[in-house]
């Protein structure tokens, strides 16, 4: 695909952030997968040429971080943790019953692309597990019913609201656009933090 002005504009405009060209790789990676869900071998291309990079050079990153996709994932794509604390607390079995409900399994899609799973090894956040992610965003204390009525909603197009940040879901789209660097305006909305978070701060504070 050929990018408009406006998103060639963009990227000028993320690159420019930067004083060495080269640094804009890994934000213009997320542009390029907000825009066609995905990395692209056009949007590897684009990127390569722009930073002056062999094509290589530009893949290798892509595909060494995995938030970075090589094929279309889902308008909602759900991080599932099953490292050690999480899966003692229930990922494991948050996973399995999620794969039987769906018919999908990891980096895999249903039928309607609107949901894809994706099996996490962590998800930093341990003092909330288990812990499942959409789109990058934290949803806390998870069981397996709560996890399955999160991907109904999200099928629906009504998924529930974050456990922290932003009060809607956004979409695959638009949450890379966000890891761009480019404002949604919604950075400031909900807690970005929890008690269980906060919890040795406060007791440090009280001297204890």
């Amino acid at each position: 695909m050929a990018y408009s002005s406006e998103q060639i504009t963009i990227m000028d405009s993320i690159i420019a952030r930067y004083p060495r060209k080269r640094s804009a790789i890994m934000p213009l990676l997320h542009f390029v997968q907000s825009i066609s869900g995905y990395v692209t071998p056009e949007g590897i291309e684009t990127i390569a040429e722009k930073l002056e990079l062999s094509t290589a050079e530009v893949t290798a990153v892509s595909t060494f971080y995995t938030q970075y996709k090589s094929e279309p994932v889902g308008e909602y794509h759900v991080g599932i943790c099953t490292n050690t604390l999480c899966a003692v607390m229930g990922g494991d079995a948050i996973y399995d019953a999620v794969t039987d409900h769906l018919g999908i399994s990891h980096d895999e899609t249903t039928s309607d692309g609107k949901v894809s799973l994706e099996r996490i090894e962590c998800n930093a956040a341990c003092d909330y597990a288990p812990v499942v992610m959409v789109n990058w965003e934290f949803y806390d204390n998870q069981t397996v019913q709560s996890v399955k009525d999160l991907v109904d909603g999200a099928r629906a197009g009504n998924p529930p609201a974050p456990t922290r940040g932003p009060k809607t879901l956004r979409t695959w789209k638009e949450n890379s656009a966000v890891l761009a660097g480019l404002s949604d305006g919604l950075a400031n909305e909900g807690p970005s933090a929890g008690e269980s978070s906060l919890l040795g701060l406060k007791l440090s504070k009280e001297g204890k």
